[in-house]
């Protein structure tokens, strides 16, 4: 029933992982989005589906590629899709790759690349299965909208913008699980400590204030925290809580007392959690010190956050994606977590039920990385009979 082709996915993988995308968010002067976005609408046209750009900067559009509801079907709110398949076009950096990395190469059913596993292979995956959906005839009584979104390495932009731009009842992020279930994940807070001295030549111990001294004291206080979290119940998904310490900056030269320092904290959270929470903790430890050092004064600031997410296993969409599973592996699907944020947070938040379900491979963001062939082919398969269960008639 279902036409899913290997050369044709195989070319189409190829020719995706051949155009450079790296972040410019995150690499300055990387190629970003736009040659990518532009390649997938006019695939998604010559396959016979709708498909437009939508531009969330300048030079940094978002792919749409639509498969409408049937003539008729009457079924569904007015601007209200069945189905959202998402998934993110930009990559990291190409630096220190042990292959070329824009040149898809095949080992048995290893694919390397840049962006193969992350997420080039789920791309591939969420269009094939479209592209059987329709060769199958399926009518469709709910519309499915494909979305190729910017920035997920960085900010998010993308989906920021699709969870603003469009309603759908339910959306799937093809990001790579090995064909794992993830319907949980860890959110994140950036936050600023800065501790405040006094510059002092080196010479005059008695004059000068050591900011990087004082922010001993916090870098302290914070390990400890971290390791009080692992006293903390584990969700039983995603794990532990955590707090680092990422970056820190302080001092102009050795011979002088620096007035300042500043670290830059990562706190990851779990499901429930506000992320903003971290900033009242570090506050906590601020004030703690304050109290028992007249000469320790520092500032938090948050910087970022993003919700941790958690969908139920009783959504349709997730019991839509087991049933597929089962259907085409026989067997039950594993349901996992993710230490790392994904976009299905974003649209979590904006009321459409995610799940994330996607191709295997290994080494995202490493020197080695690639996505299994099979496992695009066989996703596809699922992702297309999840399809037909929500969406069809």
């Amino acid at each position: 029933m279902w036409d899913i082709r290997e050369p044709e996915a195989y070319r189409l993988l190829a020719d995706l992982i051949a155009i450079d995308s790296t972040n410019p968010s995150l690499v300055p002067g990387g190629a970003g989005e736009q040659k990518i976005a532009e390649f997938i609408a006019d695939y998604l046209k010559d396959a016979g589906f709708e498909s437009y750009l939508d531009q969330v900067q300048p030079g940094r559009p978002n792919v749409i590629g639509v498969m409408p509801a049937s003539e008729h079907s009457g079924v569904g709110r007015p601007g209200q899709h069945g189905l959202i398949i998402n998934g993110h076009t930009d990559t990291v950096s190409t630096a220190g790759m042990e292959y070329e990395p824009l040149v898809a190469r095949r080992d048995g059913d290893a694919v390397h690349g840049r962006g193969s596993v992350d997420m080039k292979g789920g791309l591939v995956m969420a269009l094939l299965a479209m592209l059987a959906v329709k060769r199958a005839g399926i009518r469709l009584r709910r519309s499915v909208l494909f979305t190729g979104v910017v920035d997920e390495e960085y900010a998010s932009i993308g989906s920021e913008d699709v969870a603003r731009r469009y309603k759908a009842g339910a959306a799937i992020i093809t990001e790579p699980t090995g064909h794992g279930l993830t319907i949980a994940h860890k959110g994140f807070a950036w936050v600023s400590v800065e501790s405040i001295g006094k510059a002092a030549h080196g010479s005059r111990y008695s004059e000068g204030i050591d900011a990087i001294a004082k922010m001993g004291k916090v870098l302290v206080k914070v390990e400890d925290m971290g390791k009080a979290y692992l006293a903390e119940p584990e969700h039983p998904l995603c794990g532990y809580k955590s707090v680092h310490a990422s970056l820190v900056e302080g001092g102009t030269e050795l011979s002088t007392y620096p007035a300042y320092c500043k670290v830059q904290f990562e706190r990851r959270t779990l499901p429930g959690e506000d992320p903003g929470e971290i900033a009242a903790e570090l506050e906590g430890i601020c004030e703690a010190l304050g109290r028992e050092d007249p000469q320790f004064r520092a500032r938090v600031t948050l910087d970022l956050t993003r919700n941790a997410y958690e969908v139920s296993k009783d959504e349709p969409i997730v019991a839509a994606i087991a049933a597929a599973y089962k259907e085409v592996m026989g067997q039950d699907v594993e349901y996992g977590g993710g230490s790392g944020w994904m976009d299905s947070a974003l649209l979590g938040a904006a009321g459409i039920p995610t799940a994330i379900f996607g191709p295997g491979g290994r080494g995202g963001h490493s020197g080695k990385e690639w996505v299994s062939m099979q496992s695009i082919l066989v996703g596809a398969e699922i992702l297309a009979r999840t399809i037909a269960s929500l969406c069809g008639d």
